[in-house]
């Protein structure tokens, strides 16, 4: 109905403006699916990274695969929302009636969720602008012992299972396991009783050899190690030589003190 009464026409316009909403509704759908993809993706991308490049610190997906699937969950629903207010719309103007005289509940759903997500997403920036792996990496250079450079941290599961992520981890990432030393079984094969206690000796070549060559005593502390063993309270432990102690002691470039630095987030990761 018009203002004064009389019987509202459509007329093609108003059709074509209808299908104007439609497929822009379809195009933030699509949008937002695709965005979805890119935030879910992004996790992944940076354990490929670490692959690639084995001294970069290590970082978890975190969740930027919720946050990732939220938006392309709302996409798919924006789009099938879409579809129904298109042919609810159509059917209006069939009747003569005004279909956009009153306000677009999606759009207005829209709009709230996806401000939702955005704070959401705000408030876990704000709470992780320093990294996890960071914090626990300045925690773990508080139980450094400065006289003989052992870096010791805790684990929160038991020492086979720590080992088995440590193992994984150095596989994941490339890192060649030179040896396993289980010197608890050594101990019990021999009648006498031992806390578990394992260590874990690997190392990278290319990492590895640029160290010998600029500082040749440094070999006798490679490859890298981290003891993994349980304390007299049962609690598990992880220690490894100081990075920092590693480069005052052989006198190393401090270009090349990450290549050995990596150990920290090693440890870090297997500690969890």
């Amino acid at each position: 109905m018009t203002d004064d009464g009389a019987p509202h026409t459509s007329s093609a316009a108003d059709y074509l403006a209808a299908e104007r909403t439609f497929l822009a509704w379809i195009r933030t759908g699509l949008a937002l699916i695709g965005f979805g993809f890119v935030v879910a993706r992004f996790g992944l991308f940076l354990e490929a990274l670490q692959i690639e490049q084995p001294n970069l610190p290590l970082r978890s997906v975190g969740i930027s695969p919720w946050f990732g699937a939220t938006l392309i969950l709302l996409g798919i629903v924006v789009n099938l929302w879409g579809v129904r207010s298109y042919i609810r719309l159509v059917r209006d103007l069939n009747r003569g009636e005004r279909g956009f005289a009153r306000p677009s509940t999606l759009a207005i759903t829209v709009a709230v969720l996806l401000a939702a997500i955005g704070l959401a997403m705000a408030i876990y920036l704000v709470s992780v602008r320093q990294p996890k792996q960071e914090k626990s990496l300045q925690d773990k250079s508080m139980t450094s012992n400065s006289e003989n450079g052992i870096v010791t941290i805790p684990g929160h599961q038991s020492v086979d299972r720590t080992v088995q992520k440590l193992q994984g981890i150095l596989q994941a990432k490339g890192v060649k396991l030179f040896a396993l030393i289980d010197h608890s079984g050594e101990a019990e094969k021999v009648g006498m009783p031992m806390r578990p206690t394992k260590l874990l000796i690997f190392g990278n070549p290319k990492a590895g050899t640029p160290l010998m060559i600029a500082a040749p005593s440094i070999a006798i502390d490679l490859p890298l190690k981290v003891l993994v063993w349980e304390d007299a309270e049962g609690k598990v432990q992880l220690s490894y030589n100081d990075s920092a102690w590693l480069q005052a002691r052989h006198g190393l470039p401090a270009d090349l003190v990450a290549n050995i630095g990596v150990v920290d987030a090693l440890a870090a990761k297997a500690s969890e």
